[in-house]
């Protein structure tokens, strides 16, 4: 069976599985569309959580990443796992028992103001249409590769599937279709990594293959340091950043997962606040399986990527004994190679082999002396090779030379992680606009139906915008994801943590921490992202991706002061602020 029928096939099920599970779960209410009617049980939500959770920069970015930059993707790593602990304990409970299921809503009530919630709508939306950005792209990758169609096609295939059951389903369908898709993207990422990690160094497990001896008699991280040298890159093991900016980077990282609003509605799914705990826990216990692999098979791939690309003996290969994946790859414009010196060898080294980092073809497919696609803006840098990093998971089982349907399994895979988090993102963000905005601030008056119908509308119109950041993304999947996480943590998060645990936060502090961290987080990846502002222009050598941590501190200082000098909150809304985090009567607490 070919490889193409064999993805046809594991896409395809999986596929007309998700759709099976959306229609037989169809929301018939608001609080089906928008909790599941509350009453998932915890392992179930524990599943859906990790799915929520697990993007597509999770699955698809974050390997490739880490396998490119080495230690620096240790900031993804801590700040991501760390990120889900602080939700999980710091704040989980407490908004559960609050029991206002969205952010907005629990912005608003808390701090007792219309113009408070529609500033967190403000905010949720940003947050949201940046990460699901990420999401598109992830599923544009998988489809161009495999359905050999561009990125664009690919986008817009994922869009029709994921209006099916985000729009029909609501947050019902999409529960436990999420259950499903745990199931294939776990499968998807283990049974590939642990082929590699017997394939390289005869462990079972990639997390102990790691740290393994392979038969040169060096670790895996050895022979990377000693590859990455010899093509003139710097040692895996040592990174570049500095450390203020991996300290910024992990924090916004932490801070910002806490503070992800698809993730925070998840601990309403289930009965009761113990059973949102119960399912933090097993979430937890998912989503590591996944993340102390990650490193694993960066390492793996990154030493076949080198090894196949330049040769065991770092000659090159010619081009025309390339393995069949490299020229796969290279119609879905994601690798690619530019003959510099005419010797008809592919050579990977250091240095960007395309003007701008990324090749650009020829509108017509034109065909090289030795059959490469032809590209319009080489530059002068060392390498020969390029590789965009999202590749590296999906690429590593062919790679490798794994059996065809592994390669398949990674494709089902890729999607799922892809479309799990995008219909968790697009459902918060028709939530913000249907019940936070038109419901509790713009007509009060409006029916059931009428906010359903709402809800569904506004899903419909976030696809297409998801859809458009898709095919014009502000960087590789893992990093888009990041500028969501940085948004978060300068914005939501300190709103959160302060109506929590802060009796005396009111309305103006809050309105003004959250303003001030959102417009000057956005400024400086607007400015750095979008208007051509370099690196050594970084304020304290602190990258986009870290400045969610600044925006974050911001917000807590001006909030702050603001509160000191306004009036106290009502003596019934400290009431309440003390009241959550007592555990008395939690057993009851449910969704209103």
């Amino acid at each position: 069976m070919s490889l193409d029928l064999l993805t046809y096939i594991f896409i395809g099920g999986s596929f007309a599985l998700y759709i099976g599970i959306a229609i037989w779960a169809r929301a018939g209410s608001t609080k089906e569309f928008y909790v599941a009617g509350g009453g998932v049980p915890p392992v179930a939500n524990g599943m859906a959580t990790a799915a929520d959770w697990m993007s597509a920069a999770s699955f698809i970015s974050l390997a490739g990443i880490v396998s490119f930059i080495g230690r620096d993707g240790a900031a993804y790593l801590m700040g991501w796992t760390g990120g889900y602990v602080l939700l999980a304990l710091l704040l989980a409970p407490y908004l559960r028992k609050f029991g206002k299921f969205t952010v907005p809503d629990f912005v608003g009530d808390r701090y007792y103001s219309s113009t408070a919630r529609t500033i967190a709508v403000i905010c949720t939306i940003v947050i949201s249409f940046t990460y699901v950005a990420g999401q598109m792209r992830g599923v544009g990758i998988v489809f161009s590769r495999y359905l050999h169609v561009d990125i664009e096609t690919g986008v817009v295939v994922g869009m029709i599937i994921v209006f099916f059951y985000a729009v029909l389903g609501g947050m019902k369908g999409i529960t436990y279709t999420q259950v499903a898709q745990y199931c294939v993207l776990i499968l998807a990422f283990m049974v590939p990594a642990i082929f590699l990690s017997m394939q390289v160094t005869g462990h079972l497990l990639p997390q102990s293959g790691l740290g393994a001896t392979l038969d040169s008699g060096k670790s895996v991280l050895t022979t990377l340091n000693d590859l990455s040298i010899e093509l003139g890159f710097s040692e895996y093991t040592q990174g570049n950043k500095t450390t203020i900016d991996m300290f910024f980077m992990t924090a916004a990282l932490m801070c910002g997962t806490a503070g992800l609003p698809h993730v925070i509605v998840r601990f309403f799914t289930v009965p009761r606040v113990k059973d949102a705990r119960i399912s933090a826990g097993w979430a937890l216990i998912f989503i590591a399986i996944l993340y102390t692999t990650v490193p694993a098979v960066a390492g793996f791939g990154r030493v076949n990527l080198i090894e196949t690309l330049n040769g065991k003996d770092n000659a090159g290969v010619e081009y025309a004994q390339m393995p069949s994946w490299f020229k796969n790859w290279e119609e879905s414009g994601l690798i690619a190679w530019v003959d510099k010196n005419g010797d008809g060898k592919v050579h990977y080294s250091a240095g960007d082999a395309f003007e701008g980092g990324k090749p650009l073809y020829n509108e017509v497919d034109e065909r090289g002396a030795h059959g490469e696609r032809l590209t319009i803006n080489p530059s002068d840098n060392a390498s020969e090779v390029y590789v965009d990093r999202d590749i590296m998971v999906l690429a590593n089982p062919e790679v490798a030379n794994l059996p065809d349907w592994v390669i398949a399994l990674v494709a089902a895979g890729a999607v799922a992680a892809a479309l799990s988090t995008a219909a968790g993102l697009l459902l918060v963000i028709s939530t913000s606009i249907s019940h936070d905005l038109m419901k509790k601030t713009i007509n009060p008056n409006i029916s059931d139906k009428q906010e359903l119908m709402y809800a569904r509308m506004a899903a419909i119109v976030a696809i297409i915008i998801a859809g458009y950041f898709g095919i014009n993304p502000p960087g590789f999947v893992a990093q888009v994801v990041a500028l969501a996480f940085g948004l978060a943590a300068s914005s939501v998060f300190p709103v959160i943590i302060m109506g929590i645990f802060s009796t005396r936060m009111n309305t103006q502090g809050a309105v003004a921490g959250m303003l001030v961290g959102l417009i000057s987080t956005i400024g400086y990846i607007v400015y750095f992202k979008f208007m051509g502002g370099t690196a050594d222009q970084w304020w304290f050598g602190i990258s986009p991706e870290g400045f969610g941590t600044v925006g974050m501190v911001l917000n807590f200082v001006v909030a702050m002061v603001v509160a000191s000098m306004t009036p106290e909150p009502p003596q019934e809304i400290r009431h309440i602020v003390e009241d959550i985090r007592i555990p008395r009567g939690a057993e009851g607490a449910q969704v209103h």
